[in-house]
């Protein structure tokens, strides 16, 4: 007798996902091992399957695989989860929506949102308070208050009373603003439910952004004397307004107080002190607090990186500013343009444009693979510096490299070339440009508008020339210009 043929791990996961969502076994789904193999393909393979032979899948458990999804962010998947469902005949209920509007909160997308509530009241599903909660909350961290507070009055009309959520996620769309007038009146006109610690918090952290730290302090106490816990927000949130002031003494005190209480610090809470030593030229106290961030088992993200960067190029030691960008890179961060900048301003300041130069081969003698945005990164800032010889080195072996330039590294090097007063040179990289079909977009034309704002007429002779070669939309040009 043949021995029976194992099955793969994907055909495995098809057949689990099609006894989750055919016959409710959504609890399976809160397994995290299942719910990381969650695919597109699996699960329309299952969906598709259900369709073709007429099964109607369970609606708690495409709901649970809604929130799974969303909770991984997969939120693309959501929407042709969603649609496939309505499909296959399922009939959403208040907890499906639910699920979909706070999808909608994660990425942002107030348009959808909006849309399900009118699709909510054509099929009679009344929103409930978490469905209220999510759409003021989403209101509130775009800003828009008034639509915030049409929400709130939506909820009271439809006799759902407001709970602490709600009055917390309209305070932090003030205090985010630093309208702390109108944060202060909806706390003191809380009804029915009591100020926790997010409440605190929230209006701290408002009170530090428009510089009253005094204020801030008494809220702390305030919390302490009812006996609410101050987390490591709170404390996080006043730590970055002492460092901003550069009151490290008090910035230590407060982390002494933190250790006291139990506190720990989390990443916000390092990188904050990082900064502000970074930017105070203490490389030595940056350096320890990046170490013991590591001993207590945090991890170093892009932003240590960076402000220790800035760091370094700014004493300036650029053996270590360069030993953190190529460590940075080895553990997968892509670093940005103002990162590359500093490193190249500083080797300037110190007259060694040559360092940047060799910056290309000293990345591949480390094993970094290089590729256009090195090369973008540096010619684009050595011409912003006017160090236009310097870039066309770097142009030039970016040529022997075999790495073609992009329409960002030519516009940079045109507009140098204009500057210089070399139209035969200008007029050749205009044709080389409309040769690769490599076109000026609308964020290019408004990045470089942004960096070279006090060249306004060189500018303006600047796009026409690119306007008659076709290598811009004059319709970008005019509306552009319009809005400025």
């Amino acid at each position: 007798m043949a021995a029976p043929v194992p099955l793969t791990v994907e055909t495995q996961l098809i057949q689990s996902l099609f006894a989750i969502v055919l016959k409710g076994h959504w609890s399976h789904l809160l397994n995290p091992k299942l719910g990381s193999c969650l695919t597109s393909s699996a699960i329309h393979q299952v969906l598709e399957h259900m369709r073709v032979h007429g099964f109607k899948p369970h609606l708690h458990a495409c709901t649970v695989l809604l929130n799974s999804l969303v909770k991984d962010r997969l939120i693309s998947m959501v929407w042709k989860v969603y649609k496939k469902m309505i499909k296959a005949g399922v009939v959403p209920n208040i907890h499906t929506y639910n699920v979909l509007i706070h999808a909608c909160c994660k990425s942002g997308d107030i348009e959808k949102a909006e849309g399900l509530v009118s699709e909510m009241e054509l099929r009679c599903v009344f929103p409930d308070l978490f469905t209220f909660n999510t759409l003021i909350s989403l209101y509130s961290k775009r800003g828009m208050h008034y639509e915030a507070l049409c929400v709130q009055s939506r909820m009271e009309l439809a006799g759902v009373s407001p709970d602490m959520v709600t009055y917390n996620s309209l305070m932090y769309g003030f205090c985010r603003e630093g309208r702390m007038t109108e944060a202060v009146k909806l706390f003191h006109d809380i009804k029915g439910c009591v100020p926790n610690h997010i409440t605190y918090t929230t209006l701290i952290d408002g009170y530090c952004r428009v510089n009253d730290l005094e204020e801030a302090l008494r809220l702390c106490k305030v919390m302490k004397s009812k006996g609410l816990y101050l987390g490591v927000v709170t404390y996080n949130s006043i730590l970055r307004k002492l460092c901003q002031e550069g009151r490290m003494r008090d910035a230590n005190k407060l982390l002494n107080e933190m250790s006291e209480k139990n506190v720990e610090p989390d990443n916000v809470t390092c990188n904050t002190l990082i900064n502000a030593y970074c930017k105070i030229g203490d490389m030595l106290s940056a350096v320890k607090v990046k170490n013991r961030m590591l001993a207590s088992g945090l991890k170093v993200d892009a932003f240590t990186y960076k402000a220790l960067i800035h760091g370094f190029c700014m004493v300036p030691e650029m053996d270590s500013a360069k030993d953190l960008l190529f460590n940075m890179l080895d553990a997968g961060f892509c670093p940005s343009y103002c990162t590359y900048t500093w490193i190249i301003d500083a080797y300037c300041n110190l007259g060694n444009e040559e360092a940047v130069v060799k910056l290309p081969d000293e990345f591949v003698s480390k094993g970094i693979i290089v590729d256009v945005s090195l090369y973008r990164a540096l010619i684009r800032r050595l011409c912003k510096r006017e160090r236009l010889d310097c870039a066309e080195k770097v142009y030039s072996l970016m040529q022997e490299k075999g790495i073609l330039a992009d329409s960002v590294v030519f516009t940079s090097l045109t507009y140098a070339y204009l500057k210089a007063g070399k139209p035969s040179v200008v007029s050749r990289m205009l044709d080389e440009m409309f040769k690769r079909r490599l076109m000026v977009t609308r964020k290019i034309y408004r990045s470089f508008n942004a960096s070279y704002a006090s060249e306004s007429d060189i500018l303006c002779l600047f796009w026409n020339h690119m306007v008659e070669r076709g290598l811009m939309s004059k319709t970008v040009m005019m509306t552009e210009m319009q809005q400025t």
